[in-house]
């Protein structure tokens, strides 16, 4: 079903919301300031291509450890880029995932558009895993918290 999805989501829109968040990871990395930010537009670009099956999440809820991207700077840095390309990324996925949702057929696509619309917003500590990737992490936080509130 992922392949299917995929095959669909690349063919109607997904190639176009793609190549918008390269064409931003291009200018980023043209204005020399934005280079932190091309990379994740780069990344993000490749996961807008083909989302099925794979899900942005916290490198801290990946590693279990906080670093530059999900501490303080990368607050900023995602209220940065939030007020310089995030919002209209974002408004990008959302229109197109309000024309996936006059069908049946394309509310699962419009779902995506919205995921993705989310990782718009505030891109900056994420990372892109498989679903399956993406659950162990969670589980295993999960399982690290409830031993840590086990009284001894």
């Amino acid at each position: 079903m992922r392949i299917i999805g995929n095959v669909l989501w690349f063919v109607f829109g997904g190639f176009w919301m793609g190549l918008g968040w390269w064409l931003a990871g291009i200018i980023c990395a043209l204005s020399i300031v934005g280079l932190p930010w091309a990379k994740a537009c780069f990344v993000i670009g490749r996961f807008a291509f083909l989302p099925f099956g794979k899900e942005a999440i916290s490198r801290a809820e990946l590693t279990g450890a906080e670093d530059v991207g999900t501490g303080a700077l990368g607050m900023v840095g995602n209220i940065l880029w939030f007020l310089v390309a995030g919002v209209w990324l974002a408004i990008g996925h959302v229109i197109t995932a309000c024309a996936c949702f006059i069908t049946i057929i394309g509310i699962p696509f419009g779902i995506q558009h919205l995921k993705l619309a989310g990782l718009a917003l505030a891109p900056v500590g994420k990372t892109i895993v498989s679903s399956e990737e993406a659950l162990s992490a969670r589980l295993y936080a999960a399982q690290m918290h409830v031993t840590r509130q086990r009284p001894y």
